[in-house]
């Protein structure tokens, strides 16, 4: 990751200062993501994903799945950070129960 030990201020260019280890403001790192958006891809994630390779016939969930970021749940299609996929279960486990 990056380095801010040496700056100690918001990797959007704020110019905040942040603490130990983090890179961004609370927040800023949405702004740098739309800014970079918006110089790069024509402030559009579809552009993003295009100029990657990826798209409705190479999603990239499915290359999250495969480079071990997220997960895929064991009982449907849905794909997600391994947080994201305890929540899903979650909500299944609960709407199992309610039906029961």
């Amino acid at each position: 990751m990056t380095d801010t030990a040496t700056t100690n201020r918001c990797y959007c260019g704020c110019q905040t200062a942040v603490g130990y280890g983090r890179t961004f403001a609370a927040g800023h790192d949405k702004i740098a993501e739309a800014a970079y958006l918006a110089v790069h891809h024509n402030s559009s994630v579809a552009e993003l994903l295009k100029s990657q390779g990826f798209g409705p016939d190479n999603p990239v969930t499915d290359a999250a799945v495969e480079a071990g970021a997220w997960k895929k749940c064991d009982h449907c299609d849905y794909k997600g950070a391994p947080e994201s996929i305890r929540n899903h279960m979650a909500k299944v486990q609960k709407a199992e129960n309610t039906q029961r």
